[in-house]
């Protein structure tokens, strides 16, 4: 288990890097999910391929908000088959501009997305057309990454570049972090743990800021618990409004 453990440490390094280096842009992107909340607006997520399971992450869960809506579309999930289609269709021009023009993203609403690299045109397509909508947008990127790459989007820019914030994963280049003597490529992609720790810290923070306000915040109990089936339902009945995964 010597490499397993390593990968392990790196990771908690990882995290600890992001808990030092980004605490302000997480402090700050929970009082825009909590502001959004609080003037009736919602928040929508969208990522593509594995850094669309930060969208999974989000929505429809234990101890989640009920107001987080994924953006999923067919051809950029991991179901697809071929699956490779997933990485021609990230890169066709205009495709994220018609996704968010599909979506029920109105002036008001926050928009969060995760991609890694943040080079590819869906996810830079998507962020601009959210931006004209009059969302804000939030972006959860490896900038060290971003920096490395060029952009494949016609406006030559990266997500970091079009988002009004962005929050950075601390990962690796490439994503995969650890050499192991024999194989030439690295191993052990870190995003999606620490993607999964930023969501839920930005969550846990929101739900305190709105406390404070004297906002009661509309978080699903387990479904697996006594009660958690009717808490959940009188929950999506109640803020069926602004709820667009129904």
């Amino acid at each position: 288990m010597e490499y397993g453990l390593k990968y392990i440490s790196h990771v908690c390094e990882i995290i600890e890097k992001i808990k030092n280096t980004q605490r302000e842009n997480l402090h700050f992107v929970a009082n825009k999910f909590a502001s959004t909340i609080e003037t009736g607006n919602t928040i929508f997520v969208f990522g593509v391929a594995h850094s669309g399971i930060i969208a999974e992450e989000m929505f429809y869960r234990t101890g989640g908000l009920a107001i987080i809506n994924p953006i999923f579309n067919p051809t950029l999930m991991l179901n697809t088959r071929p699956v490779t289609l997933t990485s021609r269709m990230e890169r066709v021009d205009k495709f994220g501009e018609e996704i968010i023009k599909s979506s029920a993203i109105k002036q008001g609403d926050l928009l969060l997305i995760h991609s890694v690299s943040g080079r590819n045109p869906v996810i830079i397509d998507a962020a601009l057309q959210a931006k004209k909508m009059g969302a804000q947008v939030v972006g959860i990127t490896n900038i060290e990454y971003s920096q490395k790459v060029s952009s494949r989007d016609r406006s030559k820019k990266m997500l970091f570049e079009v988002v009004d914030l962005a929050i950075d994963n601390c990962g690796d280049f490439e994503d995969a972090s650890m050499e192991i003597p024999g194989i030439a490529q690295k191993i052990g992609a870190t995003s999606t743990v620490a993607g999964a720790m930023i969501v839920n810290s930005i969550i846990v923070e929101t739900c305190h800021i709105l406390v404070q306000k004297g906002i009661k915040p509309p978080v699903f109990h387990s479904s697996n618990v006594d009660g958690g089936d009717e808490f959940n339902k009188k929950l999506l009945k109640e803020y069926q409004s602004r709820i667009h995964y129904l």
